[in-house]
């Protein structure tokens, strides 16, 4: 089995979601200043992100799950730390697009009745 640097895995990982919950932040407030294509093209390259740093994540899970054993630091946790946080910050992102744009259709229909 080849020898593997948890340290740049646990980095790759760190980076990839720390763009990627940067991004998810951007497209919040870009839905929020009713910027929806900005929005989604910001959670588009989050996801992106967040695909980068499941392939570095899958390194690990691979080799466990070929009979290899990993080494587990407080960096690597810290790194899937990262990971949760910034698929779960995506997805909130998500929802709160949807929300902004609902928001601006019911103003653009109450702005009509008056």
């Amino acid at each position: 089995m080849e020898a593997i640097d948890y340290q740049q895995i646990a980095f790759q990982l760190i980076l990839a979601a720390g763009n990627a919950k940067s991004l998810s932040f951007k497209a919040i407030q870009e839905a929020k200043m009713g910027k929806f294509d900005e929005a989604s093209i910001s959670v588009e390259n989050a996801e992106e992100e967040l695909t980068a740093a499941h392939g570095s994540q899958f390194q690990l899970i691979q080799r466990e799950a070929n009979g290899g054993e990993n080494s587990i630091s407080v960096l690597l946790i810290h790194a899937q730390d990262h990971f949760m946080d910034a698929s779960l910050m995506k997805d909130l992102a998500k929802e709160f697009i949807e929300m902004y744009v609902r928001m601006s259709k019911y103003e653009d229909a109450l702005a009509k009745t008056f």
